[in-house]
């Protein structure tokens, strides 16, 4: 496989970026093929920046894209998706602990990306959901991965899957991004072959 042909996995971090001991962050500096998206106004977010750079992000790159989102970067990955971006390059989507924007006392920023999309993403996706999240029900979050289309995973009692969580580098994550990159491997391998 040529090397523009090994896909990329572009981090999208959520509301404040995510710091040192977040495991986008440490999968970033571990792994060679993670880069993260500048969504440039990091506490003081704009869903039209926070979209425009995601879709600068992906339709930048040379090689095939797996988004690895997290909190409101997920919710960013959501409407650049139904805006109709370049998401043919877009192998798939692993979308950890999005907050529900929808809720009535979600944070002023965080309600600037609500309503959520309702719309079924067009490419692959993992919403990843723990069952004590401090900005989404559980039963919110199974609701928004029926109807983005996102096989749900239940990551058990794991707050907010960040720094915070002590997860660390989180392999569990860790493996459903290997599953994802594997899969993809595979398909574009049963289609070339």
């Amino acid at each position: 496989m040529a090397a523009q042909d090994h896909p990329i996995c572009l981090i999208v971090p959520g509301l404040d970026n995510s710091g040192p001991g977040h495991w986008q962050t440490l999968w970033e500096q571990r792994r060679g093929d993670c880069s993260r998206v500048d969504l440039e106004c990091w506490s003081d977010p704009d869903r039209a920046i926070w979209v425009d750079r995601v879709d600068r992000a992906v339709s930048g790159s040379s090689s095939p894209v797996i988004l690895v989102a997290h909190s409101l970067g997920c919710l960013a990955v959501a409407w650049w998706a139904q805006r109709g971006g370049d998401t043919g390059k877009v192998l798939g989507a692993i979308l950890v602990a999005p907050p529900d924007v929808d809720r009535t006392d979600a944070l002023p920023v965080v309600r600037r990306f609500a309503p959520a999309p309702r719309t079924a993403l067009p490419f692959p996706s993992l919403l990843v959901a723990s069952r004590n999240d401090p900005y989404a029900d559980f039963a919110a979050l199974e609701a928004l991965a029926n109807r983005w289309g996102s096989k749900l995973i239940d990551a058990g009692f794991s707050g907010h899957i960040n720094a915070g969580s002590g997860l660390g580098a989180w392999p569990d994550g860790e493996r459903l991004l290997e599953e994802m990159l594997a899969g993809s491997n595979e398909g574009r391998r049963a289609a070339t072959g």
